[in-house]
């Protein structure tokens, strides 16, 4: 079967590690790892299976793909890792990607590929589509509830507070790429988009701080020669993460059970 390693033990590598040990994806856990060892030991004492708790090299050879649940900047490590060991990444920090360009040609000469999430956004296949075409706009408006956005960098290196908001509120206007470094854990979705489409400089975002709104909404208005694509998510919360939608979750869980089948289908071959 599929040997899966997750980095990552917060909100989405947990749900990624449960969804494997409960059967959801037809693979076996070859082990997780964290930046805290505690919380990676938690989470594996908390499963059937008892994974391994690893260093990163270890995790990656003991891996056939390897998920990337942690964050932007551990993609530094993550990365080189992969690429030096010839092991595909599925990679949720988009955003991270964003200034490496090399990593895609790296990946390539050594055969492997760094897979891009959807996370919480559908309809990337007409982006992409477009994009083949004359594409003369790409913007995002996301909404999130204050809390959600709380101690991004943007708003920190700007003394900007959201508490006490009454009305909805402009955070933030620019590039994707200037979103994805200014907050790091709510825009990813925006890196996704941007690497569908016409690239970080070229795609527009716009983030609405929303005081009593309970979810997170993404809305994406593509024009071009082909004519007008708008795509619309209202996406849950988890319920220990706010910044993370469930869609996000379970987007994951879903490529990983399409890339075992079509993994277990490759080696029968």
């Amino acid at each position: 079967m599929l040997r899966i390693g997750i980095v990552g033990c917060g909100t989405i590598g947990s749900a990624v590690a449960r969804a494997i040990d409960g059967g959801r994806v037809s693979a076996v856990l070859a082990g997780v790892s964290s930046r805290t060892r505690a919380r990676a030991d938690a989470l594996a004492v908390s499963l059937a299976a008892r994974p391994p708790v690893l260093d990163l090299p270890d995790l990656v050879r003991a891996s056939d793909l390897v998920v990337e649940a942690a964050a932007p900047a551990a993609l530094e490590a993550i990365v080189p890792a992969c690429l030096a060991e010839g092991r595909d990444l599925y990679v949720i920090s988009v955003g991270g990607l964003l200034d490496h360009d090399e990593w895609f040609r790296q990946a390539e000469a050594r055969g492997c590929r760094l897979v891009v999430a959807s996370g919480a956004i559908a309809g990337l296949d007409g982006v992409r589509g477009a994009a083949v075409g004359r594409v003369d706009s790409v913007t995002m408006l996301t909404r999130k509830p204050p809390h959600a956005l709380a101690g991004s960098p943007y708003l920190a290196a700007r003394g900007i507070r959201l508490e006490g908001l009454a009305q909805d509120t402009l955070v933030f206007d620019g590039t994707a790429r200037e979103a994805c470094r200014g907050f790091p854990t709510n825009v990813n979705v925006s890196a996704a988009l941007s690497l569908a489409g016409v690239g970080p400089d070229r795609t527009r975002v716009r983030i609405i701080a929303a005081p009593g709104q309970t979810f997170n909404q993404h809305r994406i208005e593509v024009l071009g020669e082909f004519g007008r694509l708008t795509i619309e998510i209202q996406n849950v919360p988890s319920g220990s993460n706010p910044r993370t939608g469930l869609l996000s979750i379970y987007s994951t869980i879903a490529f990983l059970e399409e890339y075992a089948r079509t993994w277990v289908a490759r080696r029968a071959r």
